[in-house]
């Protein structure tokens, strides 16, 4: 389905394959994600790299709506894709959509 923007929305998986706090790593094309499920039931999508050195953010450590780089601890926000201070930085994010039990990224 194409979107004013010109994005596209992406099947990406099924809601019910997401755990809390357990990211997944997706590609599209050649471009990995990094997908979360927070707490709340909400569905981030961000870059899977750290602005720092590059790490696969979907291998990190997930408490809350941050997720821990596992080369440098580096704390990036999966909602707005910012590093947390001192540290400096941000990854692109991606807009999700949750309808009938199946989750799309708008690419």
């Amino acid at each position: 389905m194409d979107t004013l923007q010109g994005k596209k929305e992406i099947y990406i998986l099924d809601y019910k394959d997401l755990r809390a706090n357990v990211p997944r790593e997706i590609l599209i094309g050649d471009q990995s994600i990094a997908i979360f499920l927070t707490h709340d039931g909400d569905v981030h999508a961000i870059e899977n790299k750290c602005p720092h050195k590059g790490g696969p953010l979907s291998q990190g450590i997930v408490s809350g709506e941050y997720v821990f780089c596992p080369l440098h601890d580096w704390k990036i926000n999966v909602t707005d894709g910012k590093a947390q201070a001192p540290d400096e930085g941000c990854v692109t994010t991606y807009e999700t959509v949750i309808k009938d039990g199946s989750v799309y990224i708008m690419y």
